[in-house]
């Protein structure tokens, strides 16, 4: 007679996986689009994806690259020699310092890095320090490494960013690492050099790890200064791991192409990681990015242009919204709006009173139809995350529906 517990206990999933939360960004993206496919009209502001079409020097490069039987075939794990050359150039060119292309992997997007650079470096146990509001897939991955997550939570008086005094406070025998993310996803932080170089000298003194996610480099506002941090102090190089990709900066979110910066040990070990995982990233895509990161910013400097007037125009409605407040961000393309006045109190056409930001986003999907990112999916209750990298009649309309949500739903 079979043992039905003993059987389900045995075809159970890890509990590696089990402990990993699904992507809040993602999850809200997938039921816009259903919603969207089931004839409803979703003004999107979840997922972190420009609006534009890749620029099309860069498409013709993959067009003409599809047409070459080398690019039919495997290539090495690490990445075409090609890009990583143009890659260690644009280091040079953007982060002020040299890396040699041996340094470089090129990764399946930069989510794919991220993985990676925990995978090499965390042993179960091990800690890691997240800024928080953080990037959603940074805790997860620290999980998957059978690591533990240490939050460091600053507030919207601390333009989001912690002080050396916090992380100090959280540091144990057990840190291993920290990430760093400038621009900051969710919330637009840019960090200053000031901070950059007291973060790593904190580090240098500690032996611990940075991780530093510059994939928003690009993406800056009223004159902040994006600094990088292997530049500012060059001695953290031996220690620090960067992660980057072509995403953001030139509009190929779909072409899945990152890349992976660090000391050159670390570099083999992640080749024989990736050897194991995904081989080598699609030649065609590999193609384009040479094309992209070797070539002008001019496409970059005209989407920052509008980013920046949908970044005016998104952050002075959210703030006409009784119950919202919203600081202008310094970068990326997100607006990370406090919404707390708008709860634990009635709220919205049907009267309701919604306990969390959770609960919010969900309201204002299904009642609205604005798709929004809850803070809790970034570490931070209270806040909803509006990506800017929309139309701007849609970005009008979305922040239109929203105010009438607040306002009773009048004119929705």
């Amino acid at each position: 007679m079979v043992d039905m517990n003993n059987s389900e206990n045995r075809l159970s999933l890890s509990d590696r996986i089990n402990a990993v939360a699904p992507s809040a960004t993602l999850a809200v993206d997938q039921k816009a689009k259903a919603m969207k496919a089931e004839g409803a009209g979703i003004i999107g502001f979840g997922a972190g994806e420009p609006d534009f079409p890749t620029p099309s020097y860069i498409v013709e490069a993959a067009a003409q690259a599809c047409k070459e039987p080398k690019n039919h075939r495997y290539t090495p794990a690490q990445g075409l020699p090609e890009l990583r050359e143009a890659v260690a150039k644009k280091t040079k060119r953007d982060s002020g310092y040299e890396v040699d292309p041996q340094q470089v992997i090129i990764t399946n997007g930069g989510k794919q890095a991220v993985y990676e650079s925990v995978q090499l470096i965390i042993n179960p146990g091990d800690e890691v320090i997240i800024p928080t509001p953080y990037w959603v897939t940074y805790p997860e991955a620290v999980k998957l490494a059978g690591g533990v997550p240490v939050e460091a939570i600053a507030g919207i008086e601390q333009n989001f960013i912690p002080s050396i005094e916090q992380l100090e406070a959280l540091r144990t025998e057990r840190t291993r690492a920290i990430f760093v993310n400038s621009p900051n996803n969710p919330t637009g932080a840019v960090w200053s050099d000031e901070q950059l170089e007291t973060v790593a000298k904190w580090a240098l003194e500690h032996d611990i790890w940075i991780i530093s996610d510059e994939i928003y480099e690009h993406l800056s506002y009223d004159g902040a200064k994006v600094g990088h941090i292997g530049g500012i102090v060059p001695e953290i190089r031996k220690q620090l791991i960067v992660l980057n990709g072509v995403a953001k900066t030139y509009s190929m979110t779909g072409w899945r192409v990152g890349w992976m910066i660090a000391p050159e040990y670390v570099i083999k070990a992640a080749v024989k990681l990736q050897g194991h995982m995904t081989s080598n990233v699609s030649n065609v895509s590999q193609r384009a990015a040479i094309e992209a990161v070797g070539g002008s910013l001019e496409a970059v400097a005209q989407m920052r242009e509008a980013f920046d007037r949908r970044r005016n125009a998104i952050v002075s409605a959210l703030n006409e919204i009784p119950g919202v407040k919203c600081i202008k961000p310094s970068g990326a393309f997100y607006a990370f709006a406090d919404v707390s006045g708008l709860l634990n109190r009635p709220a919205g056409p049907k009267n309701q009173t919604f306990e969390s930001s959770l609960q919010l986003a969900q309201a204002l999907l299904e009642q609205a139809h604005v798709a929004c990112v809850p803070g809790e999916g970034f570490g931070v209750g209270g806040f909803l995350r509006f990506s800017y990298a929309l139309a701007d009649d849609d970005l009008d309309e979305g922040m239109r529906r929203f105010k009438s949500w607040a306002d009773s739903g009048e004119n929705l």
